[in-house]
């Protein structure tokens, strides 16, 4: 609640012109579905796959089904930029009509997503945002600029290497060679900017690198290699801005050849394990370096950081770190708060408070 024991204005984004588009929706649906009527008062706010913004009225059933964008339910609107308008424009038969916010609460996933670029409209926008800024977003979003800075914090990864897509477009084998001679077989072939798995192969041999790229290719101008790492595959959420906790350690046991995008929010068929099948020691040290990469990134609000363990000697391997993870029925980030005590409602105001917080340091910062 404000402090005037309204209601606090909350609009939750969905949607986007974005790989994970339908992802999207899933998260939004329950979120939505969670965030507490007594104390919300919720605008559903969607964005098409061809960018354009509804303000939508229906169930979150049709929502989650895809099946939201109906003219009987949705009308034209989008957020402001100009902060002296602080919240959605809605444009009727009548006019524009304007809907104050308090709040912004994002449930988008990938490009335009979770990238920075919605972010800074949320910036200009003056309204409290859940989650990461612009800079931070972006850092963590690009696979190749994420590990040049991990490098730098000395935070252990896979080995890596990476290039500009146009470049294998004229030296194929020159790249070739250089994944051949600097990385070990299998590796991850992955786009720089996408998330949940979207273009990412795995590849046990030199022959099949063509096909991998030219797959990775078509989700970004920037193609990561990653050296496959036999292990156990453990994710850590880690909630909070420049104060930051981390939440019990899981484990995913994935039942295809690696995590990807059905397995995550379509069959729901891998295993996951909370807490990880790990000892103590390794699991704290997750912890620990969850958040110094979060604190590293310039991180807020939340972000899941997904490590692997090795196979005999355990050392702990920062994969990625996700801005805006999945908050499906199935999604392991609201799953280890929850089993850390907090409850889903719980969880979403925290990071609601978390938002305003950040704004209020953003104000005193500059004055």
């Amino acid at each position: 609640m404000t402090s005037t024991g309204q209601k606090i204005k909350i609009a939750v984004i969905f949607g986007g012109v974005s790989s994970e588009h339908e992802v999207s929706l899933m998260s939004a649906a329950s979120i939505i579905d969670n965030l507490d009527a007594e104390k919300y008062e919720i605008y559903r706010v969607g964005i098409t796959k061809e960018g354009k913004w509804l303000l939508y009225t229906g169930d979150t059933k049709m929502l989650s089904a895809g099946e939201w964008e109906t003219p009987e339910l949705t009308t034209p609107a989008f957020l402001s930029p100009d902060p002296t308008v602080h919240g959605l424009v809605i444009l009727k038969d009548t006019g524009a009509q304007i809907i104050p916010l308090d709040c912004i609460f994002p449930a988008l996933h990938g490009k335009n997503g979770e990238d920075g670029t919605i972010q800074g409209l949320f910036q200009l926008s003056g309204i409290p945002y859940v989650g990461c800024n612009t800079l931070s977003s972006a850092v963590c979003m690009d696979k190749a600029v994420t590990h040049t800075l991990l490098s730098a914090a000395n935070i252990e990864q896979a080995h890596y290497l990476w290039f500009y897509a146009d470049r294998f477009d004229v030296a194929a084998d020159t790249i070739k060679a250089k994944i051949e001679a600097r990385l070990n077989f299998p590796v991850f072939v992955k786009p720089a900017n996408a998330g949940s798995s979207v273009g990412v192969s795995k590849v046990d041999r030199k022959e099949d690198l063509d096909e991998a790229i030219r797959k990775a290719m078509k989700e970004d101008s920037k193609i990561v290699v990653e050296e496959g790492i036999v292990g156990q595959e453990v994710e850590c959420a880690v909630l909070g801005n420049r104060e930051a906790d981390a939440s019990p350690v899981g484990e995913i046991g994935a039942s295809a050849a690696f995590y990807d995008y059905e397995d995550k929010y379509i069959n729901g068929t891998s295993q996951l394990f909370i807490p990880a099948r790990i000892d103590e020691e390794t699991a704290e040290k997750i912890r620990q370096t969850a958040v110094r990469a979060y604190r590293w990134l310039g991180c807020s609000g939340l972000a899941r950081v997904d490590f692997f363990v090795t196979e005999g000697d355990h050392r702990v391997i920062l994969n990625e770190i996700n801005t805006l993870p999945g908050f499906t029925s199935i999604s392991m980030y609201p799953k280890l708060w929850m089993h850390a005590g907090m409850s889903y409602s719980e969880l979403l105001d925290r990071l609601v408070e978390l938002a305003f917080q950040k704004k209020e340091r953003s104000l005193k910062a500059n004055g």
